[in-house]
């Protein structure tokens, strides 16, 4: 089954979960989140934004599985960034998700000059045990230095873009430095790069479909990973990649991949 990575607070997060970007129709939300349950994944990935909290809340509530074997992450929305702000907009996401606590929250982005504010009612939480790990999404290095000097709590994670056209090399490095897992948003790059050559041949040597190497690459590279699907197919395949592995010509190829290019938006070109 899933293999658990252990972050810096000492708490395990699975290293696959779903992402649920984009996921707005009830009845989608509702069979993806429950069929992904059922055979198997522990770590469902959401945010304010995406207004599917409560949905996903249902589903993990009618699974029968206990709540603390399941992995939720939710991330705190920009127009909610600020002390107060955030400790409202926390409790309306607890309320939606029907549950008392949340095994990651992240700051969707680094609002200037609110983040720093934001993280302080992060780490009120986390002291009161509502939120077991705490993190970031989209940081570059420059907001993770300036976080990292003004807070007394280290981010347990930093959830990025990263896909074989965007390894995100130099920002890794960093977090591995700084002891803060590196978690992979739109990690096939929104199916931009199934048809990629080098990905169709690995597949074809492992028996495997290019969205499953893509995946296996994140694993082994020491990276949670949460692709994002609605098509119940797609999610069983994107879970099967645990009877195989990738040897060390495989990593190389698919690293060298790497364009730097983005599919969404660049951090610090943001409109917020």
């Amino acid at each position: 089954m899933q293999n658990l990575f252990t972050l810096n607070n000492g708490y395990e997060i699975p290293n696959l979960g779903l992402g649920t970007f984009r996921l707005t129709d009830k009845k989608e939300i509702l069979s993806s989140v429950t069929y992904a349950l059922e055979i198997g994944y522990r770590h469902i990935d959401t945010a304010a934004i995406y207004q599917n909290e409560n949905e996903i809340g249902t589903a993990i509530k009618q699974s029968g599985i206990k709540r603390q074997d399941i992995f939720i992450t939710s991330k705190l929305w920009n127009s909610e960034q600020g002390y107060e702000k955030t400790l409202k907009a926390f409790d309306e996401t607890l309320n939606k998700l029907q549950t008392d606590y949340l095994d990651l929250y992240l700051i969707h982005w680094a609002v200037k000059d609110k983040y720093i504010e934001t993280w302080k009612a992060f780490e009120e939480l986390y002291s009161k045990g509502v939120i077991k790990s705490i993190g970031v999404s989209n940081f570059q290095i420059h907001h993770l230095d300036d976080l990292l000097n003004n807070s007394k709590i280290k981010p347990a994670v930093n959830q990025i873009e990263l896909h074989p056209l965007l390894t995100q090399i130099e920002l890794r490095n960093y977090c591995n430095d700084k002891n803060i897992y590196v978690e992979s948003w739109s990690p096939i790059a929104k199916g931009k790069i199934l048809n990629e050559e080098t990905l169709l041949k690995i597949a074809k040597k492992h028996n495997k479909t290019a969205a499953q190497i893509i995946i296996r690459w994140h694993i082994e590279n020491n990276l949670i990973v949460i692709p994002k699907s609605a098509t119940l197919a797609r999610i069983k395949e994107n879970f099967e990649v645990y009877d195989f592995k990738l040897d060390n010509q495989d990593i190389l190829e698919i690293n060298m991949m790497n364009k730097n290019q983005r599919i969404g938006h660049d951090p610090d070109n943001f409109n917020f």
